[in-house]
């Protein structure tokens, strides 16, 4: 366990929690327990999307909360990892759980140190401390107890392995695009986030800028969208099919991501886009 510190970045009280609440469809118990924690989870999953629209449209972002806030549960939209897991970690805190911010490095198995600050996890303290994440796109449907083991959820299996750097290793499901992270299991360095933050949202090499990406759970099922590629991702496998013109990209966007926003204006990227990363 390593030795508890001050968390770097306070979340002002305040939050319209009833309103969060009913934007994830939770009517459950509001308590600092595992059951309400594991629920509250899975509900985000559920009905809010992982999205990378504003990156594609280059809208600023940051972590301020109450942009955050609005953008998800007032405007109704989705958010990336900076804005997913930071809107959780703000309504954890306003109903009484012990949360922590942790800076995490998706894919620094094989891209090294260079990933450190591309992921926003969340350490919350019960019993023992555990992982939540709502802001991979397609990973664990439920906290999980930051030790060692396999995990199986949902029909799928995901594991916690810790390395000899220090680091932990989350290994995500055999069907998901991004198949590790890595991250340290202390507070974050706020500085390292917001840097990272920065590059992903305006470098031309960063994987946001390069492609649009949308992610959202379903029961027994995640729904993937890469560029005009959309991944119906299940125990037994993905099945992928292309997005053909950019009425069936907004007809899709409305039924599976519940997400009306007009796309026009990124569709001759999304096309380009494929046929540089799909032909």
């Amino acid at each position: 366990m390593w030795e508890r510190r001050q968390p770097l970045f306070r979340y002002t009280p305040g939050m319209d929690l009833s309103a969060y609440l009913q934007r994830i469809k939770y009517t459950g118990p509001v308590e600092p327990s595992l059951d309400t924690l594991n629920a509250l989870h899975h509900q985000h999953l559920l009905n809010i999307p992982y999205e990378n629209i504003d990156v594609q449209m280059g809208v600023p972002l940051d972590f301020d909360p109450e942009r955050i806030f609005d953008k998800l549960v007032t405007r109704r939209r989705g958010g990336w990892c900076y804005e997913m897991n930071g809107l959780l970690s703000w309504a954890l805190g306003e109903i009484g759980f012990e949360v922590t911010r942790m800076s995490g490095a998706v894919m620094r198995e094989v891209q090294g140190d260079q990933q450190r600050g591309n992921h926003l996890v969340i350490e919350v303290m019960l019993d023992e401390p555990y992982l939540a994440d709502v802001g991979l796109g397609d990973g664990a449907r439920f906290p999980m107890p930051i030790r060692e083991g396999t995990y199986k959820q949902g029909g799928l299996e995901y594991g916690l392995e810790k390395l000899s750097d220090g680091f932990w290793r989350f290994h995500n499901h055999k069907h998901s695009n991004v198949r590790s992270f890595d991250f340290r299991h202390e507070p974050a360095s706020e500085s390292e986030l917001a840097t990272k933050c920065q590059w992903l949202q305006t470098n031309p090499e960063s994987p946001f800028r390069m492609l649009l990406i949308t992610q959202k759970f379903g029961p027994g099922e995640v729904h993937v969208q890469f560029g005009k590629v959309y991944g119906h991702i299940t125990p037994e496998g993905v099945e992928r099919r292309e997005i053909l013109s950019i009425d069936e990209m907004h007809d899709h966007y409305r039924g599976v991501f519940g997400l009306e926003e007009d796309l026009t204006q990124l569709w001759e990227s999304v096309c380009e886009a494929h046929e540089r990363h799909f032909s």
